[in-house]
């Protein structure tokens, strides 16, 4: 039987999404101390984005943390469903936990370009449940930032690796 999710469900995964972020470049940073500055700001960038949805958290109503209304077919609801399971990918495994601190910079960066991924994926998803007077827009923002992030990282990485 498929979870149904509402508002403040959403929001705790994107949350999570962006404090796992925050703790996956600070700790990267740590590994590659000649692009230390370069992971902090991305680190200090997603603790930016968890302050927006923070934000977006505390401004939802009663009346709006019902997402069903929003997701009639439940494609939306499904989608969260596949990654509350972990087959999209998984909020609940800290990705610096995976880091074993010998990592060099173009696998780092590999990583952090495909956790930025999953996350535009994630939000593409959850934009389609969430309210427009919960700050529908804001999650356009976030996206467009994690979207630089990966631009940021590609040319990182061919700077890095000359190709």
């Amino acid at each position: 039987m498929p979870i149904t999710f509402n508002v403040d469900e959403v929001f705790t995964l994107a949350e999570q999404i962006e404090r796992n972020g925050a703790a996956f470049y600070r700790k990267c940073a740590e590994i590659s101390m000649e692009e230390k500055d370069f992971l902090l700001n991305l680190a200090s960038m997603e603790e930016g984005h968890l302050a927006t949805f923070q934000q977006m958290h505390q401004s939802v109503t009663s009346r709006e943390s019902d997402l069903s209304a929003a997701d009639p077919d439940r494609e939306a609801g499904e989608y969260l469903n596949n990654m509350a399971g972990g087959y999209v990918f998984d909020t609940r495994k800290d990705p610096s936990a995976t880091l074993s601190g010998s990592e060099r910079l173009p696998d780092i960066l590999q990583t952090a370009i495909g956790l930025e991924k999953d996350s535009i994926v994630f939000y593409l998803g959850i934009k389609e449940m969430v309210p427009r007077s919960a700050g529908k827009e804001k999650i356009d923002a976030i996206i467009k930032e994690e979207m630089k992030h990966v631009t940021m990282l590609s040319a990182k990485l061919k700077e890095t690796t000359g190709a």
